[in-house]
């Protein structure tokens, strides 16, 4: 991850294998890590079954919030890549049962079009 994209805290890649080996407690049965974003501590994980945010919070890092978001709840999806000017890339999900969308920002290294596809193939099937 780079510097400057932490310190204006954007997501950027983090190797999906790693992160599978981490959270090994929580995926399911031959559930398989796809795509992984790493924010400081807090990491936004794609699976081939759902849609993980973790939230490591405190000093220590040693209370963790896990959101689960199974893909047929997300209603509708946009990404929003980095302009000329801008230095992030923007995903918004929309849940059901959710007014607001859930965002999260990622570094303008991250391929937008590839999430897009992503969560299409996941979302859509």
């Amino acid at each position: 991850m780079g510097l400057f994209d932490a310190l204006l805290g954007n997501a950027s890649d983090a190797a999906p294998d790693a992160v599978a080996r981490d959270l090994a407690p929580l995926l399911i049965e031959g559930e398989r890590v796809e795509r992984a974003f790493v924010l400081y501590r807090d990491l936004v994980v794609f699976t081939d079954r759902r849609l993980l945010l973790i939230d490591k919070q405190g000093l220590t890092g040693s209370k963790v919030e896990t959101h689960c978001i199974p893909y047929r709840s997300i209603v509708s999806f946009s990404v929003e890549t980095a302009g000329s000017f801008d230095l992030d890339a923007e995903l918004r999900l929309w849940l059901s049962g959710r007014p607001a969308p859930l965002v999260r920002k990622f570094g303008r290294k991250v391929d937008a079009s590839a999430l897009l596809r992503l969560l299409a193939a996941r979302t859509l099937a």
